[in-house]
């Protein structure tokens, strides 16, 4: 029984070794460069050659957040869609009505997302 777990019990020994080892190449690189900061020029923030413009804590539009939304369900349809296509031969006319109905449904929070306005950028 021990042996179908062995691959599993090996992954997850290198996979903490590599964790800790990594952590502690970090930190110990941290505190090398630490020492080496320089001088106030090198500790600001960049923004492409200029000083910044504003605060960096601002806060970001909501249309922002809308097209990222947008893009992350776009995302996952096309994760859906993958599997789907693969087993259609399987499913059959019951899964091509489904993904359908999935289709439309995304279709229909697309358009939602238009009409209002969410993909436009004054």
């Amino acid at each position: 029984m021990l042996a179908n777990y062995l691959p599993v019990l090996i992954f997850l020994a290198v996979a903490t070794a590599l964790a800790v080892v990594l952590l502690g190449v970090g930190t110990i690189l941290g505190r090398i460069g630490a020492r080496y900061r320089g001088d106030a020029q090198k500790a600001s923030a960049y923004e492409c050659g200029f000083e910044p413009f504003e605060d960096m804590r601002l806060r970001f539009d909501v249309r922002y957040y809308l097209v990222a939304i947008l893009f992350i369900v776009f995302d996952l349809e096309i994760a859906f869609l993958f599997p789907w296509a693969v087993s259609l031969r399987e499913t059959g006319r019951f899964g091509l009505g489904v993904m359908g109905v999935f289709l439309v449904i995304l279709t229909v929070g697309f358009i939602y997302e238009w009409k209002k306005g969410a993909l436009e950028w004054d």
